[in-house]
């Protein structure tokens, strides 16, 4: 007897490159070329899809940040060019993705300290960037086209286009040669919808990554793993507008009542087991990219994902 793990898919996800070397014009020391699968991942033993890759989350600006983080970090949050050089160099993250939470401050202004920001990461670490700019549209054109910019050449990921503000990012994007990542919240039809405005407007295809958003595990989490699969097993039958990697964080994961009120000396991990088990569900659910903030979920989930790909079974099982 045998089991067809294919479910009748017969497409394939695109795929969207992040970061350019040297050879492409940007001065990363490497790319990722992410998508690609014809499956969900650990459903086979083959090395297609690859596994996730791991992004770590900082910030420019503190006070909007998990003190969690900056207890384990330690002074290293004091910079944001020491705290992306520690990503890359001693938490082994395969992305790094910057808030800009500075541009959340009450009438915000300084866009000359985002260019210097943005300079201070790329040159810290050499890994690819995902940044996500300001939630003020009122700010927003001059924040990413600055972003877009200072960054040129380099294959950003740029967050977030939603449908109500997307015109902004898509104009620096499209500047500039960066990719997008379109966040709905948790509705597969929300996501196709963006994704079209997007490809309407001049996006292509193979520069979006898809947010479906997602809580806590635990705290609506169940919903965006529902969301994520309707949208994989769309795209892998053959709907070409949902046919885009998909982005997943565990943002709310270090806010929640379990993490924020764990004894001190268990927070650390509370924190990571949170984040942990929500990323992967996320990338059993089929995300590309999935991103932390507390660096010790990074080599949970490396090891997770390691194992998960050695005990994956074949494409049949007899």
């Amino acid at each position: 007897m045998s089991f067809d793990l294919n479910f009748g898919w017969t497409s394939t996800i695109g795929e969207v490159m992040l970061g350019a070397t040297k050879a492409d014009g940007g001065t990363r020391r490497l790319s990722y070329r992410i998508g690609g699968g014809k499956t969900l991942p650990f459903l086979e033993s083959r090395a297609d899809p690859p596994s996730p890759l791991i992004a770590l989350e900082i910030c420019d600006y503190l006070p909007f940040w998990s003190p969690i983080v900056k207890n384990y970090c330690g002074d290293l949050v004091n910079s944001v060019g020491d705290w992306a050089k520690a990503a890359d160099a001693s938490y082994g993250a395969d992305l790094i993705r910057l808030y800009l939470t500075s541009t959340r401050q009450r009438n915000f202004s300084d866009i000359a300290s985002l260019r210097k920001t943005v300079e201070d990461v790329l040159s810290a670490s050499s890994l690819p960037l995902v940044i996500e700019g300001s939630n003020e549209p009122k700010i927003d054109s001059e924040v990413f086209l600055t972003c877009g910019e200072v960054a040129q050449g380099e294959r950003l990921l740029l967050g977030t286009a939603e449908a109500g503000k997307y015109r902004s990012v898509a104009a620096a994007a499209l500047a500039y040669n960066h990719s997008i990542i379109a966040q709905s919240p948790i509705d597969i039809n929300l996501a196709k919808q963006l994704n079209i405005l997007l490809t309407e407007i001049g996006v292509q295809r193979d520069h979006i990554v898809i947010d479906p958003y997602t809580g806590a595990l635990g705290y609506g989490f169940e919903y965006s793993y529902s969301a994520m699969e309707r949208i994989r097993f769309s795209a892998l039958k053959g709907d070409a507008d949902l046919a885009m990697p998909m982005i997943c964080s565990a943002i709310d994961s270090l806010t929640i009542k379990e993490v924020r009120e764990a004894e001190p000396r268990l927070q650390d991990e509370m924190a990571t087991r949170w984040e942990f088990y929500t990323g992967i569900a996320a990338a059993a659910a089929g995300a590309e990219i999935i991103c932390v903030r507390h660096p010790g979920t990074i080599p949970l989930l490396r090891k997770a994902f390691t194992d998960m790909k050695k005990s994956a079974g074949p494409a049949e099982m007899r």
